[in-house]
């Protein structure tokens, strides 16, 4: 099935908003924490919102025409990130600093990346002026 470039690009921006809000709403150099991670440490809910997010993933991986290779990526990185969680204290320490979320929507990413081109950012993400994911200027010197 034959997806158009804009609705590829829509699901490489849905898995930009779950990354950032699972694994990187707060970041620190290359680390980050997110809502799946503090919500790790719920019972229950923390396994609630992980399944949510990671069957948004899925979901947007399939709508936007990702590969059978892809979506089996991310569905090993969330299915790691679910089994995790259910060992009490160690495994939500484990969810907590695996950005399972984050690595399968990077895993979308680059597939929609490659095959349909770099999705234009919209106007305010990141308080800047839209530019092309994944391609970053060189400084002027």
């Amino acid at each position: 099935m034959a997806v158009s470039r804009d609705r590829a690009h829509q699901s490489w921006r849905a898995a930009e908003r779950v990354k950032g809000l699972s694994d990187r709403l707060i970041g620190i150099g290359p680390f980050g924490i997110g809502l799946d991670g503090v919500l790790a440490w719920v019972p229950g809910l923390g396994t609630a919102y992980s399944l949510g997010a990671g069957g948004l993933l899925i979901l947007s991986g399939i709508t936007g025409g990702a590969s059978l290779a892809t979506l089996l990526r991310m569905g090993a990185y969330l299915a790691a990130d679910s089994v995790s969680s259910t060992v009490p204290v160690a495994g939500w320490a484990v969810d907590t600093l695996f950005p399972a979320h984050l690595m399968a929507a990077k895993a979308l990413q680059k597939d929609i990346e490659k095959r349909h081109g770099p999705a234009e950012m919209p106007l305010g993400w990141g308080g800047k002026k839209p530019v092309r994911a994944g391609k970053l200027k060189a400084p002027r010197r």
